[in-house]
């Protein structure tokens, strides 16, 4: 299929200029070019104009899973007719296996896996090996370690109507696809059996499961059907079937790399004998044997990333496959806020490496394990795709460095200007925002507040919950999909507040946003540098309301030069709307669930739910309220004293309830 750009507008602005010099630079030969758009300038609409007239798979990075899962949204609607695939890291909690030699610590590797994220990762590679109207969007864990993709994609069932296969001949080869048999509870990479039927959930699918109906030894039909309702979907000559993980191998490798593996064992165990390396020898063969055990009876073994290099039969030191090694040499590849993202990627293989050499030097773990690595940032260019264009409203000295071309798109198509910028006292700055923030409340408009720490954050939403606001706060600890509801919530109106610290800076659209206030804007350092300000301030120019309030006691080189800065795109706008007769008006845009599987109606009903709650709390005397809340409160720490956590957590909801209510009452005495 070819890309089919859906959309009722054309390019506009700057739009059209950007996307002619863009398309022609990539024509010419060019790398590397950067598109320097202001917020609201369309960037993403540009991107997707330059997709469409270039028919090439395309890899999107963005520097964290908000805006990631944001930008998947866009090209969803952008692209209906398309595959569009989201990849980012799987785990909703990570503890890395690691070793503190001084205190003699060792922290077990720990993770909470969202089966939903790592079905959408499995749905990417797919897409990418069958079709090229494929769009990936990921975050920079894309240049994480990953299965090889030759080992992987010669694992694949290919299943065809009319095959000859014995049926325990299929469920074995399900069983190497490290499917498991589940007769009771059909879930993703499960299958059951029912005389001659064979129902498989794949799992890299959301919605469709497979059915394979044999007669005697043949393969008789092939459909597809709802896992949930079992209503038939459609039928099919021929389909095939994935591994459950990138890293699935063949018995016969997994005995090949088992031998690689008590070679090298042997060697390092000698090594470290030695070096008089006692405890961290015995260790060593310990933990490894017990591996290889695993690898023998199962094929797999807890940790077998740290094997990974094996497994792709790649030499010492080499670069590990990720999923750059899917993409077609033809693709392009989009960085989005590459101020941001490039620095992370050049950070991301030293951290990972440190930690490991600690392991490997204490005989936690073979070298082999420093090969379970990111992409080094010289790697990560030598694989990226022909083509990169990297967008950004702030060049930083990368881009200004490497660049082969630099595409200005700084006019708005709806007019907006830049927002105005207010310098405000710190001293009082909770008291004076909450003022602030009841007057945009009564406009129907919405709010970002940036904190520089979690802990602010989460006591400024506790404070003005205490005042009837509805706020959320958000940061790293907030899960992937929760952090996705949060949002829509905010454009909803669900609530009118969000507060946050650098997630609420780089591409977030929120055309409901009239206000951002930055605490402690005087503050210097990366949160609040230059950068870091105009991507804040340039939140609120979706709306034609818009304005920013810079709590500060004094004006730092980065306020001043980011006040300079936003000053400048202002005139230039106000130029070009008055050359053009152009009126601003304020985004318009849609509401919809970016993420797939997400749940954005469970926190918007247990609102509801606290809302109905207070109206009724508040028929009850303020006497009466805080003798509720003082049992409620007994009643809370009892839970917490038997390890009931979710009751008591749901006390303390209740309690937020009551308080608020208390308040209330108290205002109107």
């Amino acid at each position: 299929m070819h890309f089919t750009l859906d959309t009722k507008f054309q390019p506009s602005g700057d739009q059209p200029d950007a996307i002619a010099q863009l398309l022609s630079g990539i024509n010419n030969g060019l790398t590397t070019q950067t598109l320097l758009g202001v917020t609201g300038s369309g960037k993403t609409f540009t991107m997707a104009n330059i997709i469409e007239k270039l028919q090439r798979p395309t890899l999107i990075l963005a520097p964290n899973k908000t805006l990631a899962a944001q930008l998947y949204g866009e090209m969803c609607d952008f692209f209906p007719q398309n595959a569009v695939e989201y990849f980012v890291s799987y785990y909703d909690y990570y503890q890395p296996e690691a070793y503190v030699p001084a205190s003699d610590t060792y922290i077990a590797k720990d993770a909470a896996i969202n089966a939903h994220i790592e079905q959408m990762r499995l749905s990417a590679t797919k897409a990418v090996m069958e079709r090229r109207d494929v769009i990936i969007v990921a975050t920079v864990s894309a240049i994480y370690g990953l299965g090889d993709p030759q080992t992987y994609l010669s694992m694949v069932l290919h299943l065809n109507c009319g095959t000859i296969i014995d049926q325990q001949q299929l469920l074995s080869q399900l069983t190497l696809l490290q499917y498991t048999r589940n007769d009771m509870d059909f879930n993703r990479a499960t299958y059951r059996v029912r005389g001659e039927v064979i129902d498989v959930y794949p799992a890299e699918s959301a919605q469709e499961a497979i059915r394979i109906e044999l007669f005697d030894d043949v393969i008789a039909s092939l459909s597809l059907f709802n896992p949930t309702s079992g209503e038939l979907l459609r039928r099919v000559p021929r389909l095939t079937i994935y591994p459950k993980s990138h890293y699935v191998t063949t018995h016969a490798k997994v005995l090949e790399i088992i031998e690689h593996i008590k070679a090298d064992l042997t060697a390092r165990v000698a090594e470290l004998y030695s070096l008089n390396k006692l405890v961290a020898a015995e260790r060593l063969q310990q933990r490894t044997l017990y591996d290889i055990a695993n690898l023998q009876e199962m094929g797999y073994c807890p940790g077998i990333e740290n094997y990974s290099r094996y497994l792709s039969g790649r030499l010492p030191g080499a670069a590990p496959p990720t999923l750059f090694d899917y993409l077609p040499a033809d693709g392009i590849l989009f960085i989005d806020e590459s101020h941001v993202t490039i620095p992370q990627l050049h950070a991301m293989y030293r951290g990972d490496l440190a930690r490991k050499q600690t392991l490997v030097e204490y005989g936690f773990r073979l070298p082999s394990a420093l090969d379970n690595r990111p992409l080094r940032f010289a790697e990560f260019i030598q694989n990226s795709p022909q083509a990169t264009i990297l967008v950004t409203a702030t060049p930083g000295q990368y881009e200004l460095a490497n660049t082969q071309a630099i595409v200005e798109q700084i006019v708005r198509p709806t007019g907006l200007l830049d927002p105005e910028i207010e310098i405000r006292p710190a001293s009082n700055q909770v008291d004076d925002l909450l003022g602030e923030i009841t007057q945009r409340i009564a406009a129907k408009e919405r709010v970002l507040v940036t904190t520089l720490t979690k802990r602010l954050a989460e006591n400024l939403t506790e404070y003005f919950t205490d005042f009837g606001i509805k706020l959320r706060y958000i940061h790293s600890d907030v899960g992937t999909v929760e952090r996705v509801n949060i949002i829509r919530e905010l454009r909803l109106g669900t609530i009118d507040v969000l507060v946050g610290i650098n997630l609420l800076r780089e591409g977030l659209d929120l055309p409901e946003v009239s206000l951002v206030a930055i605490l402690d804007a005087d503050k210097e350092g990366f949160l609040r540098s230059e950068t870091a300000l105009i991507q804040t301030i340039g939140r609120v120019a979706r709306h034609i309301n818009g304005k920013a309030i810079l709590y500060a006691d004094n004006i730092t080189g980065s306020m001043a030069r980011a006040i300079d800065e936003t000053a400048r795109r202002r005139a230039k706008q106000a130029a070009y709307n008055k050359k053009h007769n152009i009126t601003p008006i304020t985004v318009s845009k849609t509401i919809r669930d970016i993420l797939p599987g997400s749940d954005p109606d469970n926190d918007k009903t247990k609102l509801i739910a606290q809302q109905n709650m207070l109206q009724q709390l508040l028929n009850l005397s303020a006497a009466e309220l805080k003798t509720q809340i003082k049992s409620l409160k007994i009643t809370m720490q009892e839970q917490v004293a038997k390890l009931e956590f979710e009751a008591a957590a749901q006390t303390r909801d209740a309690i937020k309830t009551y308080k608020a209510a208390l308040k209330q009452i108290d205002m109107i005495v």
